[in-house]
């Protein structure tokens, strides 16, 4: 089989059969030529670097109620906080004096005035510190276009809203079946941010139950259709205080192979799409400690160690066994370092690192 994908692997276009019988490797031989390839790819377009996103999860406070997550709105054993914004700049602050470059706000989904006007405000007290200095990406859920440009005129540039599954079957699974969670209105929310000018993410869950390596090619498809610059996705871990936790329990697939399937999507993505941002997920290394530096040898470039506030890091898990809750962002950035230079990426300190792919178009 080896020479097999070695041919794919060579062409300049691949069709859609090509990308599934990638998705299919199960030869190690033939994975590690899947992974190489990719990050001939990462090194040609993006290069060997990584730059830092510092995460802040202001708020598990969260009007939706899907079906995998562990912060959903009738999950009654979580103990629910909003970060106040002295809190959230004091986590901004160290951010900006570690030379990061970057954040990202992240929290439960709220569209009420209080919450909107607060992010805003927030975003401009960020800019007002930082100088203009800190680049800002928002992962707040969907909002009305208006939202999305009040957001974008106070500073922000980037904004992560994942799909979490272009199958239908399987994003309804994912989500409860009302007006207000669609996956067109999800689409639409890309389209609104896209139109806005935002640098736009969005990624996927990787490894659920019924899902098909066929699937996941079409979710790759998609971001190239949408044109996406940035991609955020990992493979699943479940929540069992949820209902897919509950239903799933014994039919998931195992860690090995889901993180296996991640990193296939890191490198089939970086393969086909180039020059976008692409992530090394948390969720990564929820599953295998070394998950991350397996994610940037597979193609990635970003990674968002957390900057959330000691006090809080433990209630904002969206999956069980999130790593690293119990530590300070001091540790989490000395770790996070040390394993960046082992694998012999160099980590950008003082740039945005913008999506090349936004950049070029």
């Amino acid at each position: 089989m080896t020479k097999k994908i070695e041919s794919i692997l060579n062409q300049e276009e691949f069709t859609k059969s090509d990308l599934i019988q990638l998705m299919k490797i199960e030869d190690k031989e033939d994975l590690e030529l899947l992974f190489k390839k990719a990050y001939e790819i990462k090194s040609k377009y993006v290069g060997r670097k990584v730059y830092y996103r510092g995460l802040i999860e202001i708020s598990n406070r969260c009007i939706k109620n899907c079906n995998y997550c562990g912060i959903r709105r009738d999950n009654k054993k979580v103990e629910r906080f909003s970060m106040s914004k002295d809190e959230i700049m004091k986590s901004v602050k160290w951010i900006y004096e570690n030379n990061y470059a970057s954040l990202a706000l992240q929290s439960g989904e709220r569209q009420d005035k209080e919450f909107v006007d607060f992010i805003e405000d927030l975003i401009k007290e960020i800019k007002t510190l930082s100088n203009g200095k800190l680049g800002i990406t928002l992962s707040l859920g969907e909002q009305s276009k208006e939202t999305y440009q009040r957001w974008f005129d106070a500073g922000a540039h980037r904004y992560l809203l994942r799909i979490e599954s272009t199958n239908l079957d399987i994003y309804n699974k994912l989500h409860p079946m009302d007006n207000k969670h669609t996956f067109e209105v999800r689409k639409r929310c890309l389209e609104y941010l896209r139109e806005i000018g935002y640098q736009v993410g969005t990624g996927v869950m990787i490894g659920l139950p019924n899902q098909t390596e066929e699937d996941l090619v079409n979710d790759i498809l998609f971001y190239k259709e949408m044109d996406i610059d940035m991609i955020g996705m990992g493979p699943y871990i479940l929540h069992r205080d949820t209902p897919l936790g509950k239903e799933w329990e014994n039919v998931v697939r195992s860690e090995e192979k889901r993180v296996e399937l991640g990193l296939k999507m890191i490198a089939i993505t970086r393969i086909l799409l180039k020059d976008v941002n692409i992530a090394a997920t948390t969720a990564l290394q929820g599953l295998d400690p070394n998950g991350r530096e397996k994610g940037l040898l597979a193609g990635a470039n970003i990674l968002m160690p957390t900057a959330t506030a000691l006090e809080h890091k433990g209630k904002y898990l969206l999956y069980d066994n999130k790593p690293g809750i119990k530590d300070s962002v001091e540790k989490a950035k000395e770790d996070m370092d040390k394993k960046v230079k082992s694998i012999g990426d160099e980590i950008v300190y003082g740039a945005w690192g913008d999506s090349l792919h936004f950049k070029n178009k």
